[in-house]
């Protein structure tokens, strides 16, 4: 195998803008968090969401402490995780802070029910949790919470956004299979027909 790997350097302080640049190659399933209740609600975009276990079912998402979200997640203890699909790239770019939009301005454009909890959840969401906050793990800039599932609500739809090497990326699950299944259908007809040579020999 001749994979180049560079050395970035053992031994020395690794930069943010290092990290960063390494960080951009994994690619990660883009989500909403939701926080507060009424007209005192905030959220922001992340790709830090994790499943932690089923059994009870639980998850981990990592938070800003300097972001506007962070303060009414402490107050209520409640937060929502809202998956969003292929389509919801302007909702993705809102919560991340295009246009200077803040607070209860971002949840404008699109349609949202109260969760049990009291957090707003994404109708057209791919799946939208609501979470109790179980345990807070505070570590640099950021806080590493763990999240109860009190309830959730799931979406027909199989297109998922991702976000990789800087820009959103769309999975869709029928599309990219028959992608896949193009691409691979001639290396199978290949085998298909060794298979017969070699049985004729």
């Amino acid at each position: 195998m001749n994979t180049a790997i560079r050395n970035t350097g053992i031994g020395r302080d690794v930069t943010s803008g290092d990290f960063r640049n390494a960080m951009r190659h994994l690619a990660g399933g883009v989500s909403v968090i939701t926080v507060g209740r009424g007209k005192d609600v905030a959220g922001m975009t992340v790709t830090s969401v994790s499943s932690l276990s089923v059994d009870p079912p639980a998850l981990i998402v990592s938070i800003n402490r300097a972001s506007s979200s962070w303060p009414l997640m402490e107050r209520y203890g409640f937060f929502g995780v809202n998956i969003l699909n292929a389509d919801q790239v302007e909702v993705a770019e809102r919560f991340a802070g295009k246009g200077g939009l803040n607070g209860a301005e971002r949840f404008a454009g699109a349609e949202w029910i109260t969760g049990a909890s009291g957090v707003p959840l994404l109708v057209s969401a791919l799946a939208a949790i609501d979470c109790e906050v179980e345990n807070v793990f505070e570590r640099h800039s950021h806080a590493i919470v763990i999240g109860r599932v009190l309830d959730l609500r799931l979406s027909s739809r199989t297109a998922a956004l991702a976000y990789w090497q800087g820009q959103y990326v769309a999975i869709d699950q029928n599309e990219d299979a028959m992608k896949l299944a193009e691409v691979s259908l001639p290396a199978s007809r290949c085998l298909r027909g060794t298979s017969r040579v070699l049985r004729g020999i």
